[in-house]
């Protein structure tokens, strides 16, 4: 109880001064956002690592997924856990730490540092909860080229994401073609799936049906929908693994008894598994961030912006693309990628595809997966010698 109390107090701490870098703009440069509010003042919250080169031109921007933050390949503040994507960034990984320039900024609508509804309104003094505005992938995005800008980064190397990750790689590719030279978005699709909406859904309902969420002003009041919130990160963490995934792990084994209690208690190892990661989850989220960050994938349709077909946003692209998926992600399954890969075909992008054999599920993408860092390892140092680095 201890430890999570102080786990708790370092993950608010987190929410306006972070234990990162932060990139802050006043009211003269707000950050226009699709819902047609101009948020300001606001802030951005980054990791870097490597060093950036003289020619400014070998900067890789990573994005990271629905409940991750800029803490890619650093021990995260509250948890004291290794960075959530160290299997690929970092010294002689595939996304290179002593060839490259990495940044990972957390995103519009986060917990751990950027404006978000944990953040303070200015306005009122207080949490903004649910009256902060309703995200988008494209604010996000929008967000992070404000900070590109802000480190005085006129192009991306490249630009990597898995799942809302590569959503945003997705985003980035066709708002600023001609500031990304490579792009991989892994594990991902240009829009979001109606099963995967009410699965979000779901998430959201618990959340706002725990008594303690208080219409969203918990904050002020002092207490948090600890419940709810472990419950929807529950019900997600089953979307992000395999069937095959649960069984190798857990199968029906009973946990820490001979025989079942007959009771409601965490008789299997499953569900012991679960509930520690809906607890886990609450002491470094914050719970309305979760509301407005599963939207704003929800949201997502690449094409719907694009007069409904998805070619047209890489049209005349110059950008190198790698998609990735996974035989067993059954949350972005490969349909999704594939069409990705004929959509920049239409477009005439240059794109490799790799269908990778996997019965890790969604997280996948996360784990030690040798098929994927050879992949993208030799796009990246392929992209590097056409650039020149």
């Amino acid at each position: 109880m201890v430890q999570g109390a102080v786990a708790r107090q370092l993950g608010a701490s987190q929410v306006d001064d972070p234990a990162s870098p932060v990139a802050r703009f006043g009211p003269d440069r707000p950050l226009v956002m699709d819902c047609g509010v101009a948020l300001a003042p606001w802030q951005i919250a980054y990791q870097t690592y490597g060093e950036l080169n003289a020619a400014r031109s070998n900067a890789v921007l990573v994005c990271h997924a629905l409940t991750g933050d800029q803490h890619v390949a650093n021990p995260h503040p509250v948890t004291g856990k290794p960075g959530w994507w160290e299997t690929m960034v970092g010294p002689g990984r595939p996304i290179d730490t002593d060839r490259f320039f990495v940044i990972c900024a957390n995103v519009v609508g986060g917990c751990m540092g950027t404006t978000g509804p944990a953040s303070l309104n200015p306005a009122t003094g207080k949490p903004w909860g649910i009256d902060f505005p309703v995200v988008t992938i494209r604010d996000m995005v929008r967000a992070q080229a404000m900070l590109v800008d802000h480190l005085g980064i006129d192009t991306l190397f490249c630009v990597a994401g898995g799942s809302m990750g590569g959503m945003q790689v997705l985003q980035w590719a066709a708002s600023y073609p001609e500031r990304v030279f490579s792009a991989m978005p892994i594990a991902a699709a240009a829009i979001h799936s109606a099963q995967n909406i009410a699965f979000h859904e779901v998430g959201r309902q618990a959340v706002m049906a725990d008594p303690d969420w208080r219409h969203g002003r918990y904050l002020e009041e002092g207490v948090k929908p600890a419940k709810g919130l472990a419950v929807a990160r529950m019900g997600a963490h089953i979307t992000y693994l395999s069937e095959k995934a649960l069984h190798r792990k857990f199968g029906r084994r009973l946990q820490d008894r001979e025989a079942p209690t007959f009771s409601f208690d965490a008789d299997f190892q499953v569900e012991s598994y679960l509930r520690y990661q809906g607890e886990a989850f609450v002491e470094r989220f914050d719970a309305n961030s979760y509301l407005y960050v599963t939207r704003a994938m929800d949201y997502f349709d690449l094409a719907a912006d694009h007069g409904g077909v998805l070619a047209n946003a890489f049209r005349g692209t110059k950008t190198r693309f790698c998609v990735a998926s996974f035989t067993s992600d059954w949350l972005f399954p490969t349909s999704g990628s594939r069409a990705v890969v004929h959509a920049l075909n239409a477009a005439g992008a240059s794109v490799s595809f790799v269908e990778i054999e996997s019965d890790k599920g969604h997280d996948a993408f996360l784990l030690d997966e040798p098929e994927l860092f050879a992949t993208t390892g030799g796009f990246l140092a392929a992209a590097a010698r056409a650039r020149g680095l």
